[in-house]
């Protein structure tokens, strides 16, 4: 592994934040180096929301990424139009396919469109859709163990929201089998 630069993106509330943390929790229980960075919108609710996650074997130098992201997890369409052009040639773009129709312009990128909210529908909970987009990233870029991501979501969330893990589970398991089939 080198270093992955990870922009994730989309509206307040999708759990863009959080998708980073469990990254970036998960990497450090892997004893790999890390970096999160949250970025919000000015608005309170339904503004924008973003993070940097970095995550590495060497020692990480500066938590910011400019136009070398590595991997954009965009949840939305302002972020897809925001953060396109930061994800550097070769990367990755993971789009929300439930909520965006646009395709990606660029074609010196591997571009994957995942279905995050239909499928966190068909399990019951539509908060689960930004588990299904780290499930499809997991399966492409295997950057963390999925176990260290359960690991890490109890540190993230606590003891009090482990009755979750199970639909978490089930989530991440959804969005690597979406990529499995959907992938390009």
């Amino acid at each position: 592994m080198a270093t992955e630069k990870i922009i994730s993106a989309g509206f307040g509330g999708q759990g863009v934040m959080s998708l980073g943390m469990l990254i970036t929790y998960a990497g450090m229980l892997e004893k790999k180096e890390v970096s999160w960075l949250p970025s919000y919108g000015p608005e309170m609710r339904g503004g924008t929301a973003n993070c940097s996650v970095i995550v590495s074997d060497q020692p990480v130098g500066s938590p910011i990424i400019t136009n070398d992201a590595t991997t954009a997890v965009i949840m939305n369409l302002p972020s897809l139009v925001k953060f396109e052009k930061d994800v550097a040639p070769g990367g990755k773009i993971f789009i929300n396919s439930s909520l965006i129709s646009q395709k990606v312009e660029r074609d010196d990128v591997e571009v994957y469109y995942v279905p995050c909210n239909d499928i966190a529908i068909e399990l019951g909970n539509p908060k689960v859709a930004n588990m299904v987009m780290l499930g499809a990233y997991l399966e492409v870029t295997g950057i963390v163990a999925t176990d260290s991501i359960l690991e890490a979501f109890k540190k993230v969330f606590g003891p009090s929201k482990e009755k979750f893990i199970p639909l978490n589970t089930e989530a991440i398991k959804k969005g690597q089998e979406a990529i499995k089939v959907a992938a390009k």
